[in-house]
């Protein structure tokens, strides 16, 4: 959640109340109207306090336009009533909701068979509130497993963590929450990603770990995890040190199995220990539900697991929150029921269909630099040509919000800061239709662009709400 500051006065604004929210007396509740940013003193009707809520939330973005988001923003009517009729039940108390609990294990085991587990009866696994929760335990566990194999060093040394400085920020926050020090791979000319040489090279004894991305969230271009895997196989041939490699597939863990079947990414390469995905992003559901799979119980150590007599019964939990609903973990095994394996491959397929094709559309306006084509995650970045100079990104992205559409305008990190691109994420409920209309936007936005003297985007880190 971000931090909020208060007021920075006594602030002693009140909402404007409508005579019409009114029930029985509109102008006692006009002179009541409730303060912003204090508790008011009395109740206010129901149908009020609703209809106040609401109008505040017209001002949001429409989130179907939201092409900055991963996370899934459409599902079915039957999948929201589901949720509707959960959401008072916590997903902790699996000695009261016997069956929900059940449901969490039916949908671990599906992904261990998906993501090709030795056994899958043995794979253990847990839901999260999201990818970023199942990082951190994926972390912990490499921490743990690395502090056990060097008890006879640990706390002295320093344990580190090898990644692509392209990763998403909870692993920069899992990094500085557990005294990790986080060893980042840097970009280098057209490489976005981790190189899986330099990743190696970058390894010690004290090593927890390497961080591989199905899916980066810079341009959704997959990482090379076989290669990685091979590296570090070379590694331990050399040195005889052992590095285990976490997938961070919380995107493209749920669209490989079904469009890339022989790309080899998961479970079957030995070294691969745990995989976490996100159910809310390409998992089809809405946030937030993640996922955190360990190759066997050996890869999660046992005292990480806490074992909690609580309500009565025996109840094994790895998590960071302790209460949390269950409705989005039901949503979950109802989309897994619904889709099947055919299912989220047509869904898969379409959105990938759509983010080529979208792709195709804006390389040939010759404004614009493709970097990667939605062939991969159905997600594409693109940056303007050479020879554009009346404007850039950030005023591509400010004009197209003038018409709806959310597309993120963001500067490279470290090594690549001179590249600043635009990134469109296709989902599932972004159709060709829509993917149509922002094509027609942009091809009319361009003709007033380029009649710009110059870029006028002045603070180009305001420009953009952005972040990984």
């Amino acid at each position: 959640m971000p931090l909020h500051e208060g007021p920075r006065r006594a602030a002693e604004s009140r909402l404007s109340v409508n005579p019409f929210y009114g029930r029985a007396n509109p102008l006692g509740d006009m002179a009541e109207a409730p303060p912003t940013h204090r508790l008011p003193d009395r109740p206010i009707a129901p149908a009020t306090a609703h209809q106040l809520v609401r109008d505040e939330l017209m001002l949001d973005g429409n989130a179907r336009l939201n092409l900055a988001t991963f996370v899934t923003t459409w599902m079915e009517p039957e999948a929201g009533l589901l949720m509707a009729e959960c959401r008072d039940k916590n997903m902790i108390d699996k000695d009261e909701y016997p069956r929900t609990a059940e449901l969490e294990r039916r949908c671990v085991a599906m992904l261990a068979d998906l993501w090709h587990a030795p056994d899958p009866a043995s794979a253990v696994g847990c839901s999260t509130t999201g990818s970023s929760e199942a990082c951190m335990l994926a972390g912990m566990a490499l921490k743990r497993r690395w502090a056990k194999r060097n008890a006879d060093r640990y706390p002295g040394a320093r344990p580190n963590l090898v990644m692509g400085v392209n990763v998403q920020v909870c692993w920069e926050k899992f990094c500085n929450f557990w005294e990790v020090e986080a060893r980042l791979v840097p970009m280098e000319g057209e490489r976005f990603h981790l190189d899986p040489q330099a990743a190696a090279e970058l390894c010690d004894e004290n090593t927890i770990g390497v961080v591989g991305i199905l899916g980066s969230t810079f341009d959704g271009s997959y990482e090379p995890i076989a290669d990685l895997c091979a590296a570090l196989d070379a590694l331990r041939d050399r040195t005889g040190l052992d590095v285990p490699v976490h997938v961070d597939g919380a995107s493209g863990a749920m669209v490989a199995p079904f469009l890339d079947e022989d790309l080899v990414w998961d479970f079957r390469l030995p070294r691969v220990t745990s995989i976490n995905t996100s159910g809310h992003k390409y998992g089809l559901v809405y946030p937030g539900v993640g996922w955190a799979l360990w190759r066997d119980a050996e890869a999660l150590p046992e005292e990480l697991v806490f074992r909690v007599n609580y309500l009565g019964g025996d109840m094994p939990t790895f998590a960071l929150n302790f209460s949390r609903p269950g409705a989005q973990v039901v949503a979950q095994y109802y989309t897994f029921l619904r889709l099947g394996r055919d299912g989220y491959r047509a869904v898969q397929q379409a959105a990938r269909d759509v983010a080529t094709g979208l792709a195709g559309r804006v390389g040939a306006l010759g404004d614009f630099r493709l970097l990667t084509r939605g062939d991969e995650l159905p997600v594409f970045a693109f940056t303007t040509a050479p020879d554009v100079t009346a404007y850039d990104v950030f005023d591509v992205s400010r004009r197209l919000r003038e018409h709806g559409w959310l597309v993120p305008a963001y500067t490279f990190p470290e090594n690549r800061q001179d590249l600043s691109v635009l990134r469109v994420v296709c989902r599932n409920g972004f159709s060709a239709d829509l993917a149509d209309l922002l094509a027609q936007d942009l091809e009319r936005l361009l003709p007033e662009l380029r009649r710009q003297p110059r870029p006028l985007t002045e603070d180009k880190g305001a420009a953009t709400g952005f972040h990984h």
